[in-house]
């Protein structure tokens, strides 16, 4: 037993988190006692990472564990080398850590590892005892009847339109050539997926039109800003390219103009996705669960090809959060609204 899996059995944790770490290890990963699991984790989040490994313990599998601030400074210029190598040998691997401006590239490369071997790979980023007692204890078997529901359609819609109240107006046109995906929290080797899990994604062809972030925006942004409710963030898209942004609060404004141009496809529209987890009634500012939240979001960035196949690669990934969306799908047999004010037209 290494040291940091002693450290996490012997911490106290609430119980509270019990029931959503069950579904981490037992409805979402199925973990079988006969796999190997590595657990990686962070100071701020040991309490999580104590229940999960409770859990992981009990299922009597193998598993080893690191916590990032014994292996190296914060922030991760690089994630360490030794929690790479277990993830060689292992099939499970999680990730519950709060993530520190500009890691990104640490967390790529652990998802190149869980990519090439298709381990499948809790991606926990910035999970909370909020999201614990929340999102995490979603009917996941629910979310993804309705997530298979809805990837039923997209997949045959060549176009997409979504709005809402506060503005948004957007025109999403489908690549035939990219795949759709859902993440719904029953997670599989064909992908990795966030928990709280909840929602279907693609790369689109070419996104136009306004898109009011009264939501969230992600990445370390989402930390600094919260609930945009009151001052949203209004972007303008053209040939799959921001074009402008606009608020009243202008720090935002100019923090989420340079991170989208941070390279060459920073602002280029790399995901379009429709969150489905039931469980999630409102945003809450953190986007690990608001981005599951029932609606439209959009990322700027990377678009993650290795599973998409869109042929191009940023170093940035930012997704933006709106609210209350109307959505219509159109295809070769003609046009369905699938969501009305933010509910779906469509069950389980």
């Amino acid at each position: 037993m290494t040291a940091a899996v002693a450290h996490l059995l012997a911490m106290d944790y609430p119980a509270e988190f019990n029931p959503g770490a069950l579904a981490a290890v037992s409805t979402c990963l199925r973990i079988d006692p006969a796999e190997k699991v590595t657990l990686i984790t962070d100071r701020v989040t040991e309490q999580i990472a104590a229940a999960l490994a409770a859990q992981l313990e009990q299922c009597g599998c193998i598993w080893n564990a690191f916590v990032l601030e014994d292996l190296s400074p914060r922030p991760l210029v690089d994630m360490p080398a030794q929690v790479l190598a277990d993830m060689e040998t292992s099939h499970v691997s999680i990730f519950a850590v709060q993530v520190q401006p500009n890691e990104l590239h640490s967390r790529m490369q652990m998802t190149d590892v869980v990519n090439r071997r298709r381990m499948r790979h809790a991606h926990m980023v910035n999970i909370s005892a909020e999201i614990m007692c929340q999102g995490m204890r979603a009917d996941f078997n629910l979310v993804d009847r309705l997530s298979q529901q809805v990837l039923d359609r997209v997949r045959k819609a060549t176009r997409i339109r979504a709005t809402t109240a506060a503005g948004t107006d957007i025109i999403a046109d489908m690549n035939p050539g990219y795949k759709w995906f859902k993440t719904s929290g029953i997670i599989s080797p064909e992908k990795w997926g966030n928990l709280p899990g909840g929602e279907c994604f693609t790369s689109p062809g070419e996104v136009n039109g306004t898109f009011v972030v009264d939501g969230v925006v992600g990445d370390w942004l989402c930390h600094r800003y919260g609930l945009l409710a009151a001052m949203p963030l209004t972007i303008e898209i053209a040939g799959n390219r921001i074009v402008t942004c606009s608020s009243s609060n202008k720090q935002l404004e100019a923090d989420f103009w340079t991170y989208t141009h941070t390279d060459e496809n920073s602002d280029r529209v790399g995901e379009f996705a429709i969150g489905t987890n039931l469980g999630v009634d409102r945003v809450i500012g953190n986007i690990l669960q608001d981005e599951k939240f029932p609606g439209i979001h959009i990322a700027f960035g990377n678009p993650y090809g290795e599973h998409t196949g869109a042929p191009w690669r940023s170093g940035t990934h930012i997704d933006v959060v709106g609210l209350g969306f109307n959505i219509w799908l159109e295809s070769e047999a003609g046009q369905e609204q699938i969501m009305r004010e933010g509910r779906f037209l469509i069950t389980a």
